[in-house]
């Protein structure tokens, strides 16, 4: 009777466990809890069946896809996205326009870059407004730009 016991065991816990991943998912609970299920389940068939070999090998044949499956369906659920928030050293290279002039030393300047407005400051003479920048570095959340030199298009 221990296996039938222990067959049980397993299904209550690994019915438990899929209540936690269902109140949080993204946890991977769902895979022990289904292997657990699955060998408590036979369990229940065949008690004695737990106390051999073959239960730990059942485990990880059970182990492998349902971890391949679960990475899927969660890629699936909430695919890789870009960050919400942008940081300063995130814009170096951007480029941007001048709004408010931007003076050596000075944080009162601003630039528009990407449809957002940032402090910034500059190493060379001050940029008036609608001067094209490129930011070259940031501290802290202003960023330091410099004047935007575009080449002329070369003649064919």
């Amino acid at each position: 009777m221990a296996g039938v016991e222990l067959a049980l065991a397993f299904v209550i816990i690994g019915i438990l466990m899929l209540l936690a991943e269902a109140a949080s998912p993204g946890s991977f609970i769902i895979v022990p809890a289904s292997v657990l299920i699955v060998l408590g389940g036979i369990g229940l068939l065949y008690p004695d069946w737990l106390f051999t070999w073959w239960a730990p090998l059942a485990a990880v044949v059970i182990l492998v896809p349902m971890t391949l499956v679960t990475i899927k369906l969660y890629q699936n659920l909430a695919p890789p996205a870009p960050p919400e928030t942008t940081v300063a050293t995130s814009l170096v290279g951007l480029k941007g326009v001048v709004i408010s002039e931007v003076s050596p030393n000075n944080l009162r300047g601003k630039v528009r870059i990407a449809h957002d407005s940032w402090s910034a400051t500059t190493t060379s003479d001050p940029l008036p407004v609608g001067t094209k920048v490129v930011v070259v570095g940031s501290e802290g959340v202003h960023v330091k730009v410099e004047e935007l030199i575009e080449e002329a298009p070369k003649a064919a």
